[in-house]
């Protein structure tokens, strides 16, 4: 079984739009793409649409993970927020980068550079 787990933040913003902060770690796939899932839905229900992912502790991602993010990022959208991907190892941007994923998604070099890029618009 994969190794998985999302560790969640909350980030000074506007008061009445902090950014939620979910950094999951290990290996996202098939079998842990509904704990990501689950995790991202529980931030929407809470009200939570300002959202990054910390991808710094991400060792795999597969097209299961990738799908998770594509099912989210327009929900967080209509929501009045974004999704943002920051920090991502060099051999899992590879896959993202690979994939067109910067086109779709806000992709920062860092945690901080992702939130502070919600305040930018």
């Amino acid at each position: 079984m994969s190794h998985f787990s999302v560790r969640f933040d909350r980030r000074e913003g506007p008061p009445e739009a902090p950014v939620r902060v979910l950094a999951p770690s290990g290996e996202l796939d098939a079998h842990t793409a509904p704990d990501f899932e689950a995790a991202l839905q529980a931030c929407l229900d809470d009200g939570d649409a300002r959202l990054v992912v910390d991808g710094a502790g991400l060792d795999y991602v597969s097209s299961a993970g990738l799908g998770v993010f594509m099912a989210f990022v327009e929900p967080a959208r209509t929501a009045g927020g974004d999704l943002k991907i920051a920090a991502l190892p060099d051999r899992v941007f590879e896959v993202f980068d690979l994939l067109g994923f910067p086109t779709v998604f806000d992709m920062a070099p860092t945690v901080e550079a992702a939130v502070g890029a919600f305040d930018a618009r």
